[in-house]
């Protein structure tokens, strides 16, 4: 039976962890050189930590994650043996009750509900400190489909709305670019101060 609260995930977990590629790795390394060496950053939708959290390990970074797949979270604390996780869903996790360097939501922000996507970049904001980094993948135009592997609902808002609610939360898109599987990544940085 699938779990609404994970977005399908655990009941998939252990097949989705042994098919999982390194694709997007390079993007990954390049928005964690730009952190601050040694930057503490949130992992959000860890899943098993590869390859997002065992490419940002590998950079220097101290990793946090939470995941809503119990499965999942305990595959991340075996690989991450220092490493912060929890597992818990992203509409009800603190964040650990703290701010970050940055934070990364990718192959998540998609499976959220509109309204979740919205309180999710609301809430992202609010653990990023002044400059902290935000990366997320979603397609870039607006559009709907059932997640492959879940069976679940997916929605991107598309391009122009994430950049207004980002932009509404106290960030700023600065750059998208593509991967080798062909995922979309919005890359975005919170200001210092906002403009509201």
């Amino acid at each position: 039976m699938i779990n609404n609260q994970d977005n399908g995930w655990e009941h998939i977990a252990s097949a989705f962890a042994a098919v999982r590629s390194d694709t997007g790795r390079d993007v990954i390394r390049r928005w964690a050189s730009a952190l601050p060496s040694g930057g503490e950053v949130l992992d959000v939708g860890c899943g098993s930590g590869f390859p997002v959290s065992s490419t940002l390990v590998e950079q220097g970074l101290t990793v946090f994650g939470i995941d809503a797949s119990p499965t999942l979270v305990s595959m991340f604390a075996r690989r991450f043996g220092d490493a912060h996780a929890a597992c818990e869903t992203v509409q009800d996790s603190t964040f650990f009750g703290r701010t970050f360097d940055g934070l990364l939501a990718i192959g998540l922000m998609f499976l959220l509900s509109e309204d979740d996507q919205r309180k999710l970049i609301n809430k992202v904001a609010e653990a990023l400190g002044p400059g902290g980094r935000f990366l997320f993948t979603a397609p870039h135009q607006k559009c709907e489909w059932e997640d492959m592997l879940t069976g679940q609902r997916s929605v991107s808002l598309g391009k122009a709305q994430y950049e207004r609610l980002l932009d509404e939360a106290g960030m700023q898109l600065n750059s998208t670019c593509m991967d080798e599987g062909d995922n979309h990544y919005f890359e975005a940085v919170r200001r210092f101060a906002r403009t509201d």
